[in-house]
């Protein structure tokens, strides 16, 4: 079979040449990648906007804080789970196994919520945050395998743009929906319905691959626990701390947008009696949705793949705390609502696109026990740890301190400057671990 270097350049490999670096053959897998995660993402912020009626009307936004606290202190059972399932398991039928898992948790949903269970919308808040972070963890987990470094490199910046289309079209249906006066327990059904598909492309890629000539039969994932495979290397621990840091921060200025929008939705209804809160905050985070994805999508369309290959892992890593510090400097002196929204969309459309490779280019140089339980470990534990640090800097600042938003933001600020420190070890770890190769030869040349 031809390999990637000979094989002649298709239509469809040169179209894709606009978003990322295709070389002849590579055009279609990636196509099918770039789509498999753009129905994952539609799923989850369907799931996403869902949600956000049925905790902040039950409890505000400090509820919703506490809320992703409890997302860390679940996923420290859970981690070693998944990570115990991945070794025993075949890769496609682990795929599957998580993916049938979520569909039947959105059908007990549903039924809980037939029944009139107590607490539903804080249990499924703390649900949502962990499917997230699982299946968008896994997906890149295996694209990490499927690929090597150097296509990874190349591709993942189109591949990724299927995220940030994903989002958008996620969050318009759902605001859509709210708008016609649907149940957000209707919308469960709808992301179920997408999972699926999306599970079918998984098999539809693994053929693909399975019939490249070059490609190595996977070996079984070895016994080991994710948690102590991020312990034990310097460059995993600089990953999990500065997405922990980073988490602090968003989960920070999340509450500080929800804070301002219940405030809104309640001086409204003070007004008039008759004025539907629910769909008020539904509609609001719709909108807030797709506005942040929007812009991601023309970032990673156009900017990403000519940022990492202009300035590599630097420019991209560098990019997100940069504007979030703008951001919250801006915040400091004080914000409306409509502010604080578009501030936000500054801040979160940048992770969306830029960061979000990043995150997911770091694991190229890694094995694939670390692609599987580390980043398993590092993309849900450590993320949610982030969380849990951020409500215990809630509860202080609003009961104990009595921060506003400029208090809240100058906070922020402190923790981007921390992050910006630690992305710069982190660049030079990921420059020790990917270039070895060319200190050896520099080395063979001066002797």
């Amino acid at each position: 079979m031809a390999t990637t270097e000979n094989r002649r350049a298709s239509a469809l490999d040169r179209s894709l040449r606009l978003f990322g670096d295709v070389r002849a053959g590579e055009g279609a897998t990636a196509l099918l990648m770039c789509l498999n995660v753009f129905l994952l993402l539609m799923a989850y912020y369907i799931l996403k906007t869902a949600r956000e009626p049925l905790v902040l009307l039950a409890g505000g936004a400090e509820l919703k804080s506490y809320a992703a606290a409890a997302q860390a202190l679940t996923l420290i059972g859970y981690v070693p789970l998944y990570g115990w399932l991945a070794q025993k398991l075949p890769r496609q039928k682990f795929l599957t196994a998580v993916i049938l898992f979520f569909v039947g948790c959105i059908q007990l949903f549903y039924l809980g919520h037939r029944a009139g269970l107590p607490y539903l919308g804080f249990v499924f808040f703390v649900w949502v945050g962990i499917f997230s972070l699982t299946t968008i963890a896994q997906f890149w987990s295996y694209a990490n395998e499927i690929y090597a470094r150097p296509e990874g490199d190349r591709l993942f910046p189109l591949i990724a743009i299927g995220s940030t289309a994903g989002a958008p079209l996620g969050a318009a249906a759902a605001a859509r929906m709210f708008g016609h006066g649907r149940s957000p327990f209707l919308m469960m059904e709808v992301a179920a319905a997408v999972l699926l598909v999306h599970l079918v492309l998984y098999r539809v890629v693994a053929r693909r691959m399975a019939a490249r000539a070059d490609r190595p039969v996977a070996e079984p994932i070895k016994a080991g626990n994710g948690f102590a495979l991020v312990l034990r290397s310097p460059y995993l621990r600089l990953v999990a701390l500065l997405l922990v840091i980073l988490n602090i921060v968003n989960t920070v200025g999340e509450y500080i947008l929800g804070q301002a929008v219940v405030a809104r939705a309640d001086a409204r209804q003070a007004l008039d009696a008759a004025f539907d809160r629910q769909a008020f905050v539904g509609t609001f985070y719709g909108h807030y949705f797709l506005l942040t994805n929007l812009a991601a999508i023309v970032l990673q369309a156009f900017v990403v793949s000519r940022v990492v290959k202009r300035f590599g892992m630097r420019g991209a890593l560098f990019a997100l705390p940069l504007v979030a510090l703008c951001a919250y400097g801006s915040a400091a002196f004080g914000a409306a609502l409509g502010a604080l929204l578009y501030l936000k969309v500054a801040e979160n459309s940048t992770d969306y696109s830029l960061m979000n490779t990043a995150k997911q280019m770091i694991w190229l140089p890694t094995s694939r026990e670390e692609k599987y339980k580390a980043k398993q470990a590092i993309d849900t534990f450590f993320v949610r740890t982030g969380d849990m640090l951020a409500a215990g800097a809630v509860f202080l600042g609003t009961h104990l301190v009595h921060r506003g938003v400029p208090g809240f933001a100058r906070f922020n600020m402190i923790f981007v400057a921390v992050a910006i420190a630690v992305a710069a070890l982190l660049v030079r770890e990921h420059r020790r671990l990917t270039e070895p190769r060319a200190d050896q030869a520099a080395a063979g040349r001066a002797a």
